[in-house]
């Protein structure tokens, strides 16, 4: 089964896949921005509209493997770690980074998701999911990041909505 599209509720913090039929056939429970929605470049919010996935990153790496700028640092997150690097932004295990569709809205200028690195990623799994907490990616527990990773495809609709 291979999912074409994604729906992303800010309001409820889901993460929704559907399958041709439109039927819904993966749910699992998010983490979006602490500073709300928005598109603008350096707000960390979590953009809104029509986006697809630009690129998979992280493919068979093990879990909790620790990305800086889409690369494995060859760390393993642990809290150990997290609590020698209090401040760090944890992208962990996968990581499907996003494109906007829509121009002056999501791609572009001052408003382009690709360019702001807005990802769907993996996060420790001490963060909590259904509560806004990340830097404008949409956060996910390591184990979900895993599964959707491999039900989704390059180019897959993702849609983001308050």
């Amino acid at each position: 089964m291979t999912m074409v599209r994604i729906n992303i509720s800010v309001t409820n913090q889901t993460l929704t896949g559907f399958i041709d039929s439109g039927k819904p056939v993966y749910q699992t429970q998010i983490a979006t921005a602490k500073n709300g929605t928005g598109q603008q470049y350096g707000s960390e919010c979590t953009p809104l509209g029509s986006h697809r996935i630009r690129a998979k990153i992280g493919t068979c790496v093990p879990e909790n493997t620790v990305f800086v700028g889409r690369r494995p640092t060859g760390e393993i997150y642990s809290e150990a770690l997290a609590e020698k690097n209090p401040n760090r932004d944890w992208i962990l295990t996968r990581i499907m980074w996003l494109c906007g569709n829509e121009r002056g809205l999501n791609r572009g200028g001052q408003v382009d998701t690709q360019r702001r690195y807005v990802y769907i990623h993996g996060a420790p799994d001490s963060h909590a999911m259904g509560v806004p907490s990340s830097h404008g990616c949409i956060k996910m527990r390591n184990a979900d990041i895993i599964e959707l990773f491999d039900l989704v495809d390059v180019g897959t609709e993702v849609t983001i909505i308050k």
